[in-house]
């Protein structure tokens, strides 16, 4: 029978925080089939990124223009990093709101404006029409919990002056 007044060291509380339930709350507030139709996003972007770009990088034979080699580049990332979104969608979830974002800037700036003053030429909307499965991505997200850990929860501090942790936060 131990003593309950022993003057050994305690160890460190293991008991759950307050603020580690609020965020073990908040990741498991997404529900295993939605996690599982982020996966399919990941997917989506994923393969079609690898069965699109792949080739052209991998079978590529000559010194690449400037932007065409940055752009076909950032895409073969973003489908490695789409793959790691299989593994962790929820930490993942930047990516997708990524590919989301650049496509809605492009079609607003550059096809729509070509679009009104009916000059949208054949090329433009086959990039266009190929840019409409991110529709697949735009209704996979989780926007509850994008708009809980994006919008809603504070920020990592700006100085090392401030009074609480990163720690303290998780």
């Amino acid at each position: 029978m131990r003593s309950t007044t022993s003057a050994s060291p305690r160890l460190a509380d293991t008991a759950p925080r307050q603020d580690d339930r609020n965020v073990t709350a908040a990741a498991t507030s997404v529900s295993l089939p939605r996690l599982y139709l982020l996966r399919l996003g990941y997917l989506v972007v994923a393969v079609g990124l690898a069965l699109t770009k792949w080739p052209l990088l991998i079978n590529h034979d000559r010194p690449w223009p400037l932007f065409e080699g940055v752009e076909m580049c950032m895409l073969v990332a973003l489908s490695l990093l789409a793959f790691l979104g299989l593994r962790y969608p929820l930490q993942m979830l930047p990516i997708l709101l990524f590919e989301l974002g650049w496509k809605f800037i492009w079609v607003t700036v550059v096809v729509l404006p070509l679009w009104i003053s009916n000059q949208i030429d054949p090329a433009t909307l086959q990039v266009f029409y190929s840019c409409l499965v991110v529709l697949i991505v735009l209704a996979v997200i989780p926007w509850r919990y994008v708009v809980a850990h994006y919008v809603r929860k504070p920020g990592d501090p700006w100085r090392s002056g401030t009074t609480t942790t990163v720690s303290d936060r998780l």
